[in-house]
């Protein structure tokens, strides 16, 4: 619940200070993959979960969440994936690298270099999402999802920033 941090404008001479209630718990997290088909229009891919600091919850996502994300893309998208991962821990598990083994027939991995933001094309839609609630002083952990939910959604509904995102890390050209 620690607000983020964003400009904003003000008077001259008087910053302006946005008291939050709260004490701190609690976390939103992300997991999402963008993807691209030759030919058709580019997709966003997503989940989120709330974390509120009780007993036995889990804080973030699990290789486990990742796998049913992964699985539920190649639902959707109806054919094979090539995943392009950062070397997040999560994505270097052993959990993880048996299911990709396991559906070699449709999903390759390649991981990006060591400490690579800038060729992550995810990276571009946080930084979307993130801008748009930089401000936002919310009542509760609700208030907050459901404004990462609702930009995500507008994000998936205009692939014009998906590839956006893909143009910015210098892969591809645009056009």
């Amino acid at each position: 619940m620690t607000p983020p941090r964003a400009r904003t404008w003000g008077r001259i001479g008087r910053t302006p200070v946005v008291r939050v209630r709260g004490r701190g718990s609690g976390r939103v997290s992300m997991a999402g993959m963008v993807c691209y088909k030759s030919g058709e229009r580019s997709r966003l891919i997503y989940a989120v979960r709330e974390y509120h600091g009780r007993k036995d919850e889990p804080k973030g996502f699990g290789w486990r969440d990742l796998r049913d994300l992964v699985a539920r893309a190649h639902l959707q998208l109806g054919g094979p994936i090539v995943l392009v991962w950062d070397n997040v821990r999560l994505h270097l598990t052993a959990g993880m690298w048996e299911f990709t083994a396991a559906n070699a027939r449709w999903l390759t991995v390649v991981q990006l270099p060591t400490y690579a933001p800038e060729l992550n094309p995810t990276e571009g839609i946080w930084s979307l999402v993130k801008r748009d609630i930089g401000n936002l002083a919310a009542a509760d952990l609700g208030q907050i999802t459901r404004a990462i939910k609702h930009r995500l959604k507008q994000i998936q509904y205009r692939p014009h920033l998906v590839d956006g995102c893909l143009v910015g890390t210098g892969l591809i050209r645009d056009g």
